[in-house]
């Protein structure tokens, strides 16, 4: 009955899991939140009076920048945009890059390759151009989603880009979280932590923004472009501190210029700010709940709220879960949202991969002698990327574990390379999907078959 089942299962999961992302695509949520009404701009459930506005402007950066922006545009109309003079720019990867009537989506880096370029410096000397061109008369709409702050990177006097992305990469694979990451990348901007309203010169200035980050601290998401900085440099030195950076060859003009800064709050903007969130992981992993139930399960549901630890422990805690759900009356789906972190070797010895796919590759290891019959486990991102892969995350089932002991593949080899892609890949477990244009974190899917476990 297993081989069965197990297919059933990975369909379901799969449904399930695609539900929560498709319940928080960029389009769909700007589209809730934005509206015309007569002679009025509706912002959430503020009413904007268009007799009385000046231009209108877009700006931002993300991975769900395409959406916002395009849904932006259908909400306004060509002849509302016209009136308004409607001017955009935001920094998109280069994959999500599509023609639209006035917004320019802006290719700021490369698929797949989650760091800060040129181009994207580029973009992000425009977006402060524009803000800057405003008045007291103009609206300035900013769409942020995930990935904001590698796409829009704009470093203080003094401060390469270089010596920027030589901090990022190494507190990355030190395994710092977003909020330490963040904390130095907003010290060494311009236009994070507050800095893009501290330029920009607008009437209001509202910010739309689809949350990456646990528990949505607004100044966290992006690094904050639109929201004054909690952060001080001597946090940001701490940080650095605390992961070795100083052994790390990161260029001394970097801690020379946080030891210099001084601390304190950035003066309040010149123009009124309003940031809102429209799109998180909870209202993804409530939305695959939801398809779980029209599917038949009685699923639990968990989203963390803050950042949960190496992606290999939350992988071996969900084998854990699995093997109690298979074997007691309760729940027989598991839904959870979250954001591990992943520690990398060295790279002469690293393989392929992503958090998601390391997790599960984790998961595979913990059910290696069990076989994993009537379980089905996933874990994706929610933006279609898992590190530097064409992969949004990966799967196990029985069917899996038996495929790979077939070909001689060792879980335990793999995770310790960090080289989950390769492990997965010939097993046919990666969940491809292309860009998602939404980025709310990862999404994890946990499915039982008591039947077909008792059948084994």
């Amino acid at each position: 009955m297993e081989p069965l089942a197990a297919p059933r299962l990975r369909r379901d999961a799969l449904r399930i899991w695609q539900a929560g992302v498709a319940a928080v695509n960029s389009e769909r949520l700007v589209h809730d939140a934005l509206r015309v009404e007569g002679r009025f701009l509706i912002i959430g459930d503020e009413p904007l009076d268009l007799d009385s506005m000046g231009r209108i402007a877009v700006v931002g950066a993300g991975k769900a920048g395409a959406g916002m922006a395009a849904a932006v545009e259908d909400v306004l109309g060509p002849e509302l945009m016209e009136a308004k003079q409607l001017v955009g720019w935001v920094n998109v990867p280069a994959d999500c890059v599509r023609p639209l009537r006035r917004i320019h989506l802006h290719a700021a880096r490369p698929p797949g390759v989650n760091e800060p370029t040129e181009a994207a410096a580029a973009g992000a000397a425009e977006v402060l151009r524009i803000v800057g061109s405003l008045n007291e008369r103009d609206v300035c709409l900013c769409l942020i989603s995930g990935g904001g702050s590698a796409l829009l990177p704009a470093p203080v006097e003094g401060i390469t880009l270089a010596d920027k992305l030589a901090v990022t990469r190494h507190l990355s694979a030190a395994g710092a979280t977003i909020e330490e990451l963040n904390t130095v990348r907003k010290q060494l901007s311009r236009i994070k932590g507050g800095g893009l309203a501290q330029a920009c010169r607008a009437g209001r200035l509202i910010a739309l923004i689809i949350s990456d980050v646990l528990g949505d601290p607004l100044d966290v998401i992006a690094s904050g472009p639109t929201v004054p900085d909690s952060s001080t440099p001597e946090a940001a030195l701490a940080v650095l501190e605390r992961f070795h950076a100083d052994e790390a060859g990161i260029s001394e003009r970097v801690f020379d210029y946080l030891r210099r800064k001084p601390g304190g709050p950035l003066p309040t903007p010149a123009c009124q700010v309003t940031n809102r969130v429209i799109g998180n992981n909870a209202a993804a992993a409530d939305a695959a709940g939801r398809e779980a139930v029209s599917l038949g399960y009685a699923p639990a549901i968990t989203t963390a709220t803050a950042s949960e630890g190496p992606a290999e422990d939350i992988g071996r805690h969900l084998a854990k879960m699995a093997l109690h759900m298979r074997g007691a009356a309760g729940p027989d789906c598991l839904v959870s949202g979250g954001e591990p972190v992943v520690k990398l070797v060295e790279a002469t010895r690293r393989g392929k991969g992503g958090r998601n796919q390391q997790l599960v590759l984790a998961a595979v290891e913990a059910l290696w002698d069990d076989g994993a019959a009537g379980i089905t486990l996933l874990s994706g991102g929610t933006d279609g990327e898992d590190g530097p892969t064409d992969a949004a995350g990966a799967l196990l089932d029985a069917e899996v574990l038996r495929a790979a002991r077939q070909r001689g593949l060792n879980p335990s080899d793999f995770l310790v390379r960090n080289d989950a892609y390769s492990f997965f890949f010939p097993l046919d477990a990666l969940i491809q999907t292309g860009p998602t244009h939404t980025n709310v974190c990862d999404l994890r899917v946990v499915l039982i078959d008591r039947s077909s476990s008792r059948s084994t």
